[in-house]
Order: C-alpha cells, then sequence, then structure tokens
C-alpha cells in the first residue's frame, strides 16, 4: 500500500478531531486550533482540509442532530478512521525518533 503523507496543517486538523472526539466539526476545529495552538484559522481553511483528509481516507463524517441555534440545519460531524489513527501514531514515532538524533546542544540558546 503507498503511503499518503499530511501537510502540516492536515496533521493539525486530524490532531484536533482525535482531540474533540465524535464532537469535531469545522467551527470547533477552527476554534480549538485557535485556543489550543494560537494559530488564527479560516472556517474555509478548515472546511477544505476537512474535505481532503475525508477523501484520502483518514476521516469519515455523519451529519449530527438538528439544532435551533443553527437554524434547524445539522451539523456534520468527523472521526478519525483507523487509517487515520495510524498515520498518526507514524507521524508521532517518526517525530520522537527524529527528536532522539538530535544532539543535546543543539537547541542551546547562546548569549552575547
Amino acid at each position: 500500500m503507498r503511503r499518503t503523507y499530511l501537510g502540516e496543517f492536515e496533521e493539525l486538523v486530524l490532531l484536533m478531531i482525535a482531540i474533540l472526539d465524535g464532537q469535531a466539526y469545522g467551527v470547533t476545529v477552527s476554534q480549538e486550533i485557535e485556543r489550543h495552538a494560537g494559530r488564527v484559522v479560516t472556517f474555509g481553511a478548515v472546511h477544505n482540509t476537512l474535505i481532503r483528509l475525508e477523501e484520502k481516507g483518514f476521516v469519515s463524517s455523519e451529519l449530527g442532530g438538528a439544532t435551533t441555534e443553527r437554524g434547524g440545519r445539522r451539523k456534520r460531524l468527523f472521526r478519525v478512521t483507523a487509517l487515520g489513527n495510524r498515520a498518526l501514531a507514524d507521524i508521532q514515532q517518526m517525530r520522537d525518533k527524529l527528536w532522539q538524533l538530535m544532539p543535546d546542544n543543539t537547541l542551546r540558546t547562546s548569549t552575547l
């Protein structure tokens, strides 16, 4: 099977979907990325990324219940699939391996 790679923003969105554990939809993903990562993101960027992740098989979605605050419209809720979980585990493993290869003094700041 050919491996599909994730971009940095796709990884961030996928992580947030996993964190939100069944309560992830475009607005919550955007808000939580801003809150936890300190990164301002547009709803459009998140929406397009959710679609891309679903097309790649990393997430699945289903319509939630209609709510009055949304004018009776239903939310599309996203969940990480088994493939998405595997991708996140692979990314974490690769990053941990690379961090361990870093010499101890590499990140030490020098005083001038």
